[in-house]
């Protein structure tokens, strides 16, 4: 291979290496995973949005970056996260897994979510991401009045 010629990776290959290197929780390897441009989008008024004080929509590389390598820590410890199935279609992956984590205070968190990557040449550009709001809301803040 010539000097400077870089490995081209399926879409599907550059988002799985995106989940092991979000366990880095290096703010700048992940950035570097996103186009500048990137977004990140949750659904509005989710449980994590709402106890950190955080947007559920995350525009640009270093602002997803700092959300998965620090903020998202303030209240999931002990993360583990079981792929359900990887799907690939041209330029889009589709991510179906169980997180698992510890909540403040010790309280066990688990969900079911759904990830919808779209990839731009060797990174990703946009992310939507689906989960059960109601069972989060009611793990994070207790039972609904």
């Amino acid at each position: 291979m010539p000097a400077g010629e870089r490995i081209v990776s399926s879409p599907k290959d550059i988002v799985l290496n995106a989940w092991k290197t979000f366990s880095s929780r290096d703010a700048m390897r992940i950035a570097a995973l996103f186009t500048d441009d990137a977004e990140w989008i949750a659904p509005k008024g989710n449980a994590t949005a709402v106890a950190l004080d955080h947007t559920d929509h995350m525009r640009g590389s270093h602002d997803i970056a700092r959300f998965i390598a620090h903020e998202m820590h303030k209240m999931f410890a002990n993360i583990d996260i079981a792929f359900r199935g990887v799907y690939a279609d041209g330029d889009v992956v589709i991510v179906e897994e169980r997180m698992r984590a510890t909540l403040p205070g010790g309280k066990p968190y688990e969900n079911d979510y759904c990830f919808v990557f779209t990839v731009a040449g060797d990174r990703i550009r946009q992310v939507r991401e689906y989960m059960d709001t109601r069972k989060g809301w009611r793990m994070v803040f207790g039972e609904e009045g």
